[in-house]
């Protein structure tokens, strides 16, 4: 089997983290090598911006220093897990990747989608090869994820509008590249969307 970059994006509480495992499990049990990642996060170094963005009190950066260190996270990620099992073979799932941060910071946090995309195009200079995207109620995606109670609340924290516009991002992420973004509806059961997801593939 080729190598493939496949990430899940979309709004806190979504399931991404769920059918990401999913994905993973299944493609190990068709006997591919699967890395399975996330972001901010995957590496040592990223896992340590992990704890500067995800904790704190909303206000704590400036959409601006945000890009900055989901940046940094994602080069430390790319050089360290990413780029090495695509290039042992290895399949790599990613929970989010550089369309969050477009999505995040470049859309709902102010003008700076170009900010975002020089960046990307500067230091990543790499896109997924598919990118599922889980469409969910925000009103019903924020309670869950506030329900996890796990610490990293910080843009749960910013509330439902903010919540409600990070899904309008998303959906305009799917229909601007509809050659690597597939939208899935996310209110349904696991199982379910697990099989359409694997069906996909």
């Amino acid at each position: 089997m080729t190598a493939r970059f496949i990430t899940f994006e979309g709004i806190d509480g979504s399931g991404k983290s769920t059918q990401a495992r999913a994905l993973a499990d299944h493609l190990r049990n068709t006997g591919q090598e699967v890395v399975l990642t996330r972001e901010p996060g995957g590496s040592p170094g990223a896992e340590e911006i992990r704890q500067l963005l995800l904790t704190g009190d909303p206000d704590r950066w400036t959409a601006e220093t945000e890009i900055l260190l989901f940046t940094a996270a994602r080069r430390d990620h790319l050089e360290k897990t990413i780029q090495p099992a695509l290039d042992a073979g290895k399949t790599v799932i990613s929970d989010r990747f550089a369309d969050s941060t477009r999505v995040y910071q470049g859309a709902t946090r102010g003008d700076l989608r170009s900010t975002v995309d020089q960046l990307h195009a500067l230091m990543i200079g790499r896109e997924p090869d598919l990118t599922f995207i889980i469409d969910m109620d925000p009103a019903t995606a924020l309670e869950r994820g506030l329900a996890r109670q796990s610490g990293e609340d910080r843009f749960e924290d910013m509330g439902l509008a903010f919540q409600e516009t990070l899904r309008h991002g998303f959906l305009s992420l799917a229909h601007a590249q509809p050659n690597r973004c597939i939208l899935i509806d996310g209110n349904r059961e696991a199982e379910a969307i697990t099989s359409e997801i694997a069906a996909h593939l």
